[in-house]
């Protein structure tokens, strides 16, 4: 795992967060929070966020979290971080008489269900639980594990119900401390004298990498998470040098060095099967680069699991433009893997905003210091995740196919485009709240919804719900685009979400949408439809979205309108169908 320093963190502190975006956040803790909440401002500097915290007074969880009239409540926060030291839960356990200990996890996981019911009646904030760290007490030895009123028995189970409760709360995300001490050691996670003097549950070596995760968590709840990676070949998928050595001759498989890049190449086929974009970049001739994934037996990975393969004499960072231009997703949503040192560095160079880990010298090392850097984390998981490599597979060839016609509307009218429409439902829940929580660029908003929040809109009165799944002759897109309109009076239905994936852009999509936008105003009787622009870092595409389409500038700026009665539908290339 990267060295992070805690002093590092606090000098940020006294540099200049303006401009950066606001995260509000509350700490709430049964053990001191202080050096936990400098270290989350310190390293919020680092990721380009401003965290503005709230940290509540000690040992205070439950009156905050129970009280309407909370100041938990009135900071109203984007995230509330609960904090239940292993120390404190551990004096408790041991102060329970020995008939009351086989129940402790149960009644603890059942006191945290009140309170997180409670935050759930009072906001809709995410809630991130801090786990505990499995503690050698030494009181029953191994036998530990044969009774289920030991220590260790009932903070196991602690931490599997925990998991538990989050599958079924979709605003609860775990950050893994148990995870994190088990790999890193009790000796990194935990200081005696520190403890003993300060009451403080956490060493300073081991706070950077609480909130390290703490910020994954939060960053990929705000949208931003890594969606591909982009691999490089020679001794990095495979040991040797094909172009030299041969197909026969490259180390892979079970026997010495190979089983590191085997070993990794399962790693990438486990991403890739959750929804991560899978890309290759290399120096080679494409022919001779594609021969082990076509006919080399060890081989994990195959063409097919490839979204992008890219193998020639081009720089790397010319070969990782050109997939981006292909995936159209940002370059600080990519990960880069390369064993040379001297390609590493230029690609950082030349992008910057690109994640390249630096490598281990040793390949048995790669995957276990790749594993530690948490590159993949994510707030939501939906079935359409599995299909992502053949959704870009087909937008690949999409943009081969394009160049052959002689213009635009040739290309579009040849794609045979099918629009599905249909209004939120258990099914898209899911992943239309994934969706609100991944869309960046084409964001008019950029409101993040939990599945919750979205299970919710679906049965507003006042709100109109749209969902859109897309296919052509190539195949599925499946869902883009995701529309909510709210009544804001019997005259006037604003957009209160407009957003859509980048994957479909130059489609003629946003017309498509605009055209169904319109014809459920006028179902519900709406003479106007009004339309907000909130400028993001990443958003500045849409920044004349409205005016495109034919939307009036009102006195506030970034806010349009519409009239309805003098619409004229826009022709498109796709055919509407409702579910």
């Amino acid at each position: 795992m990267d060295t992070l320093d805690f002093s590092a963190l606090k000098k940020n502190l006294k540099k200049d967060f303006s401009g950066f975006p606001e995260v509000k956040i509350c700490v709430l803790g049964d053990a001191p929070t202080q050096l936990l909440v400098q270290a989350l401002r310190g390293f919020g500097y680092n990721q380009k966020i401003s965290y503005t915290i709230l940290e509540a007074d000690f040992d205070q969880i439950d009156r905050q979290l129970m009280d309407p009239a909370s100041d938990v409540y009135a900071f109203n926060p984007d995230f509330i971080i609960v904090y239940n030291a292993q120390q404190k839960l551990q004096q408790k356990f041991y102060k329970k008489k020995r008939t009351e200990k086989e129940s402790f996890a149960s009644d603890f996981i059942n006191h945290l269900e009140e309170l997180f019911s409670s935050v759930n009646s009072n906001t809709s904030c995410r809630i991130i639980y801090l786990n505990f760290a499995e503690s050698l007490d030494g009181v029953y030895g191994n036998y530990a594990n044969n009774i289920d009123f030991s220590f260790l028995y009932q903070i196991r189970k602690i931490n599997l119900e925990l998991m538990n409760m989050a599958i079924k709360t979709g605003n609860l995300s775990i950050c893994d401390i148990s995870l994190l001490s088990s790999f890193l050691g009790k000796q990194v996670v935990f200081s005696p004298s520190l403890y003993i003097n300060s009451n403080l549950t956490f060493s300073l070596d081991f706070l950077p990498v609480v909130v390290k995760n703490i910020s994954d968590i939060i960053l990929s709840a705000k949208g931003k998470f890594n969606k591909c990676i982009i691999l490089d070949l020679d001794n990095t998928l495979w040991g040797g040098i094909i172009g030299d050595d041969g197909i026969e001759n490259i180390q892979i498989g079970d026997l010495g060095i190979g089983k590191a890049f085997t070993e990794l190449q399962y790693w990438v086929m486990q991403l890739k099967e959750r929804g991560i974009i899978v890309c290759v970049c290399s120096k080679n001739n494409e022919e001779i680069a594609r021969e082990p994934f076509e006919k080399h037996p060890d081989m994990v990975l195959r063409m097919e699991d490839i979204s992008v393969f890219m193998a020639n004499w081009e720089t790397k960072a010319d070969n990782i433009r050109a997939i981006q231009a292909i995936l159209n997703i940002g370059f600080d949503s990519m990960v880069f893997l390369d064993d040379n040192p001297f390609e590493r560095e230029f690609v950082k160079k030349e992008i910057p905003e690109i994640t390249v880990p630096d490598l281990p010298e040793d390949p048995a090392e790669y995957l276990l210091y790749l594993q530690s850097l948490n590159l993949f984390e994510i707030s939501a998981l939906s079935a359409e995740d599995e299909k992502r490599t053949q959704q870009y597979q087909e937008d690949a060839k999409r943009t081969v196919i394009k160049k052959s016609f002689a213009n635009e509307e040739e290309f579009l009218s040849s794609l045979e485009m099918i629009s599905e429409v249909s209004a939120f439902n258990k099914f898209s829940t899911p992943r239309v709240a994934q969706l609100t929580q991944r869309s960046n660029q084409f964001n008019l908003r950029t409101i993040r919804y939990s599945e919750s929040e979205v299970a919710s809109l679906s049965q507003d009165p006042n709100a109109i719900t749209l969902s859109y799944n897309l296919q052509d002759k190539y195949g599925q897109y499946g869902l883009i685009s995701v529309v909510v309109l709210k009544k804001k009076t019997d005259r006037i239905v604003a957009i209160d979400t407009w957003l859509m994936s980048c994957r479909v852009l130059k489609r003629g999509m946003e017309k498509f949408v605009l055209n169904t936008i319109v014809a459920a105003a006028q179902k519900g009787g709406f003479e106007w439809i009004e339309g907000e622009y909130i400028p993001t870092a990443k958003n500045d595409m849409v920044a004349d979205h409205y005016k495109s389409l034919g939307f009036e500038a009102m006195e506030k700026e970034n806010h349009w309108q519409l009239n309805v009665g003098n619409y004229s539908k826009f022709e498109v290339y796709i055919q509407e169908v409702k579910a």
